[in-house]
């Protein structure tokens, strides 16, 4: 999941900001839209508060929102107009790292990928299972029908997290 360079860049100028709000950044993402482009921002709790099962709130977003405005008045890294969206990633979240997928080894995860995988008329660039194993080059999938996949980290477009209620 390869970030673009202008994530890469306001990533570097919001993070410190988010931190300052005590939550986490999870992921940013930019889609330019022409004169009004969409700055999305996920914010997670801290390893802390998530052990005490405490929540990313309305007061967190609202409190993010405010601290990241006032950077990006300062840094004005977005020509034009844009919309800021803070909020938690949810249950069916994206990863934006590969980091963050090893912390939910055992759980169904639904991947795009770059390059198609499989033989024949098996060929998918779409992949949905259970998240077996991940290692620093690639992971390892099982699919709802048995089939089993080694899936290279660079091959992966999106990845999502598939909630299912327990």
């Amino acid at each position: 999941m390869k970030l673009s360079t202008k994530v890469t860049e306001l990533t570097s100028i919001i993070a410190p900001a988010v931190a300052a709000c005590d939550v986490a950044l999870w992921g940013i993402e930019f889609a330019p839209q022409g004169n009004r482009s969409l700055l999305r921002i996920y914010i997670e709790s801290l390893p802390e508060d998530q052990a005490q099962d405490k929540q990313v709130t309305i007061e967190n977003c609202a409190a993010v929102n405010h601290q990241v405005s006032g950077i990006l008045e300062v840094h004005d890294p977005i020509s034009g107009e844009f919309i800021l969206e803070v909020s938690s990633p949810g249950f069916d979240r994206a990863f934006f790292s590969d980091e963050q997928m090893h912390g939910y080894v055992g759980q169904t995860v639904s991947l795009r990928l770059i390059q198609a995988i499989g033989e024949g008329d098996k060929k998918r660039r779409k992949a949905t299972g259970t998240l077996n194993s991940i290692d620093s080059t690639s992971l390892k999938l099982t699919a709802a029908d048995g089939e089993q996949f080694e899936i290279a980290l660079t091959n992966i477009d999106k990845a999502n997290l598939i909630y299912e209620d327990a």
